[in-house]
């Protein structure tokens, strides 16, 4: 019997609890482009590094307290994050909600020297906040072979007139 979190041929495969939390951490990592919503248009979208993932599945940023990011997230904590991994062509799209702080254990958990180039002042800086998203909305796509297999896929695909995707995406509930 096939497993009814996958499609007939294996393109969708909605993940749930431990599963999705492994794929949400393997993709979810570097640079992201980090969307926030106002009432103009297009909505302002910047590269921010993530910090870490928890074990709940939130997301941590650092972000500076006089920035234009979060007087944003003050008026509509709602964002969009965009990951993507060219070489592996696996992308990530997760839309959730902000909370920010400065908490002590957070910034201890995930500051880096790499972090002192925005925050002059390190962990103690006064414009230091810590971002936490919640996801509340998360799709992946990905493909189901390594890179090479999928260019040899498409290679037959364009020989032989016949599909043969190699992609697989769904939704991750963590």
């Amino acid at each position: 019997m096939q497993d009814s979190r996958h499609d007939e041929e294996g393109h969708i495969q909605n993940l749930a609890g431990t599963e999705a939390l492994e794929k949400l951490k393997a993709l979810a990592e570097g640079i992201c482009m980090f969307t926030t919503f106002t009432d103009s248009r297009p909505a302002p979208s910047r590269p921010m590094a993530l910090q870490g993932v928890d074990d709940d599945g939130a997301l941590y940023f650092f972000s500076a307290a006089s920035s234009d990011k979060n007087k944003e997230l003050a008026a509509d904590p709602a964002v969009q994050l965009f990951f993507c991994k060219e070489g592996p062509s696996e992308y990530l799209s997760l839309y959730g909600s902000v909370t920010i702080s400065r908490d002590r254990e957070k910034i201890e958990k995930y500051w880096n020297p790499f972090v002192k180039t925005w925050f002059q002042g390190g962990k103690d800086d006064p414009d230091l906040t810590v971002i936490r998203v919640q996801p509340e909305s998360i799709y992946y796509w990905d493909t189901k072979n390594n890179r090479m297999v999928s260019y040899l896929k498409i290679a037959a695909s364009l020989v032989t007139g016949k599909t043969m995707d190699d992609g697989v995406e769904g939704e991750l509930k963590v």
